[in-house]
């Protein structure tokens, strides 16, 4: 009886099965999936970091957690978020997007693009391994203390004894070699694979970005793995780099650090640009405003980018003819940015508005990069970055950017193709929920860091004195965190209720334009049963309106 009611159910396999089929897979939209639910086991490690560093200094001169201990939270939470958290839940959106947005039937090569997942994941894990290692099971030491930056001399072994900077330089070069793979295979499968008939000119903006993002990851992560080589000669094989009692220079690990630490900011940005280049136009109803000069702009960024990094060292006492020169790239790289910010306000403008949570995000990715972009502006005058260099200003800064920016625009992709992934739409009240409380608790967290920073409050301090104008500032900020915290419970709680039990969305629920939105939801293994013949940027714009095609126009 068994037998033949398995045998009648020719879809049902056995769950051993279909684990294989997830660990053996080169379907790119599965290895997407699988990079964004490890991203999401990430963000809960780095969001646990995040809330007890502020209980530590939700008061002066607490002592929750040890300085050795806070040390290590803000190093954890820091590599987490950058190389774990943003870096694969973009990699994976564009794993999942790039070959539907051109019409392809997978990426170049699947094998690599199954090798890049699992050497970030590995590289992830080594990382945490660290945390065993205060326990004697792999060696002595513990989790990294040396901030996400490891200047030296803070690496070396009179300073960082044992092997948690070992895990730290592994751990990252693993996750780096994985981010090479994505790249290249990327670049191959955009240049190569495109539909019939899509040039490079009337290629979706999401694709654009990503493939400007893999050339920053082409040319950023090389000069990072060599310098994280020589800290390990450094550490173990006697050499001197980065020893200046013995003819080293300590400077120059900061140097090939932000050689790779600017762009990597970019390389975190490009695909947020990307994400609401392509969710505006949807809820706005108007083609996208100034194409040309998006992908322009989206260029530019990448090639001055690779030309900025010496910024973050205004304050290690280089010539005057060098500040000055940096100073002025980062008031340049503000252009191309300035020129995406005024597409994406021109395209709301005079547009029919629908104010979904995708769109909610965008709009609150729009707002919240902004002000980031602003008080980067400030920080580009040296004689301002001299005097908030190293404070809580230049954290409210980052985040602005980072989590403002960056993850607002990545929680607008989640409920705008969520439905594609998974055939159901997101649920709305919880939405709106997450988006508020979201909005408000990252208000509440950042804005007081500048006010606290401007009055003198040092980053990377486990604690701070009383009397000194600084509780008040720190309390809001711990708040904002918790309430932050309180919004993505509310943000898991929807994957997985609406997973079971949202909406059916059907192939094209926002009655959108670009080709992912062509097949089904979610789309089948093969992609697409024809490949599809692209005359114009809204592939299905032409299809829906025969009478009106956009190809006609452009």
């Amino acid at each position: 009886m068994e037998a033949d009611a398995y045998t009648a159910l020719p879809n049902r396999r056995p769950a051993t099965a279909v684990a294989h089929d997830w660990v053996t897979t080169v379907d790119h939209k599965q290895i997407g999936i699988l990079y964004i639910v490890a991203s999401c086991f990430f963000l809960t490690l780095g969001g646990v970091e995040a809330l007890l560093m502020r209980l530590q200094l939700w008061m002066p001169d607490l002592e929750i957690v040890s300085p050795q201990t806070f040390n290590q939270l803000f190093t954890m939470h820091g590599t987490t978020m950058i190389f774990f958290v943003v870096m694969p839940v973009e990699a994976g959106m564009a794993n999942y997007l790039v070959p539907l947005m051109i019409g392809a039937r997978d990426m170049a090569f699947p094998r690599l693009n199954a090798f890049g997942f699992w050497m970030f994941l590995f590289g992830g894990f080594l990382l945490y391994f660290s945390y065993f290692g205060a326990m004697g099971l792999y060696g002595a030491g513990s989790a990294p203390d040396i901030g996400w930056y490891a200047y030296a001399p803070l690496t070396s072994p009179a300073f960082s004894r044992g092997n948690s900077t070992d895990y730290w330089l592994l751990g990252t070069m693993i996750s780096g070699v994985g981010s090479v793979s994505f790249a290249v295979n990327m670049i191959a499968t955009i240049i190569t694979m495109r539909a019939p008939g899509m040039r490079l000119s009337t290629m979706p903006l999401f694709a654009w970005m990503i493939l400007v993002t893999s050339g920053l990851i082409v040319f950023a992560f090389p000069p990072f793995t060599a310098a994280e080589i020589m800290m390990l000669f450094d550490r173990h094989l006697g050499a001197h780099f980065f020893d200046t009692q013995a003819g080293g220079d300590g400077l120059l690990w900061q140097h090939l650090f932000w050689f790779f630490g600017h762009p990597e900011v970019y390389i975190l940005a490009l695909p947020a640009f990307g994400i609401v280049s392509e969710v505006i136009p949807v809820f706005s109803r108007k083609v996208i405003f100034g194409y040309a000069s998006m992908v322009a702009a989206t260029v530019s960024i990448g090639f001055i980018a690779m030309g900025v990094w010496a910024h973050h060292m205004f304050t290690v006492g280089m010539s005057s003819t060098v500040d000055l020169f940096f100073s002025a790239a980062t008031f340049l790289i503000a252009v191309p940015t300035g020129i995406k910010m005024f597409n994406w306000t021109a395209t709301l403008y005079g547009g029919r508005i629908r104010l979904t949570v995708p769109m909610l995000f965008s709009l609150g990715f729009l707002s919240l990069f902004l002000i980031g972009g602003l008080t980067g502006i400030m920080l580009a005058i040296v004689p301002m970055d001299w005097q908030l260099s190293d404070s809580y200003f230049l954290i409210g800064h980052f985040h602005f950017v980072a989590f403002g920016g960056i993850f607002f625009a990545v929680m607008s992709a989640y409920y705008y193709w969520y439905p594609k992934a998974i055939g159901r739409k997101m649920n709305r009240k919880l939405g709106l929920w997450h988006f508020w409380l979201q909005f408000i608790g990252f208000n509440l967290t950042f804005i007081p860091m500048h006010f606290s920073g401007i009055l003198g409050m040092p980053r990377r301090v486990y604690t701070y004195k009383a009397g000194v104008g600084l509780e008040f500032w720190n309390q809001v900020t711990t708040v904002g965190a918790i309430i932050t915290g309180i919004s993505l419970l509310f943000f898991i709680v929807n994957l997985c209720y609406s997973y079971f039990h949202g909406e059916e969305a059907g192939d094209d629920p926002w009655n959108a334009w670009t080709l992912e939105w062509a097949t089904t939801s979610p789309p089948p293994a093969y992609n697409f049963e024809e490949l599809p013949v692209v005359k114009s940027r809204r592939p299905l714009w032409d299809l829906k309106h025969p009478d009106d095609p956009d190809w006609k126009h452009e």
